[in-house]
């Protein structure tokens, strides 16, 4: 297949800001996996699903979009929620060429660093040429300022991560910060600075994880 179905469906895809974060084969088929772009804050934050009161409004926002997206595209929709039992997303997104495990354990990514985030993916049942990949940003980042950042050194691949220590630190008037603009550790990535991401947000996020 040509790079026009690439094209198509990122297309298809930036109209609710989201991006490709990568893709996979799977036997005759491609997996698509697909993250929020900087710009998808703006967006998210009027969404109904963000309105309404009831939960999981980015879970259930994912569902409906990109279920869409799908029978425009003629795909199946898979999500990394709603299980047990999960689809293997971390999986894919390292098969993909475009992210790795970072030193803290975390996935970084080629583009969003340590702020990548999968809402869901399209299961083609054709192959589709994918853009060349590359490797860990990681690599070239000589002093990996993810591995220092860290309040309470929560955070390594070696030991895992420590989430009570996370959550206590949360509950402190240091943790503030984490809560209001995102972890540090992620927020110290040199690609992640250059992603965009916004800081609601991450707030956002923190603020779900820490509930």
């Amino acid at each position: 297949m040509s790079g026009q179905d690439y094209d198509m469906i990122a297309r298809a895809a930036a109209a609710h800001r989201l991006d490709i974060m990568g893709g996979v084969f799977e036997e005759d088929g491609t997996i698509i996996l697909l993250g929020p772009s900087p710009v998808y804050w703006s967006m998210m934050k009027a969404a109904p699903e963000m309105q309404d009161g009831a939960l999981d409004p980015i879970d259930r926002w994912s569902l409906r979009i990109i279920s869409n997206l799908a029978a425009e595209l003629n795909a199946e929709p898979l999500f990394p929620f709603g299980g047990p039992p999960y689809l293997p997303f971390l999986r894919w997104a390292m098969e993909s060429g475009r992210a790795w495990q970072s030193p803290a354990g975390m996935l970084v990514h080629d583009t969003a660093g340590l702020m990548i985030s999968y809402r869901g993916a399209l299961r083609f049942a054709h192959r589709i040429a994918l853009p060349a990949t590359g490797r860990s940003p990681c690599e070239v980042c000589a002093d990996q300022p993810c591995m220092t950042a860290c309040p309470v050194d929560a955070l390594s691949a070696a030991r895992g991560y420590d989430v009570a220590a996370c959550h206590a630190f949360l509950d402190t008037e240091a943790g503030d910060d984490c809560l209001s603009q995102g972890c540090k550790a992620r927020r110290a990535c040199p690609v992640s600075q250059t992603f965009g991401r916004d800081p609601e947000q991450s707030a956002f996020h923190m603020r779900y994880f820490h509930r």
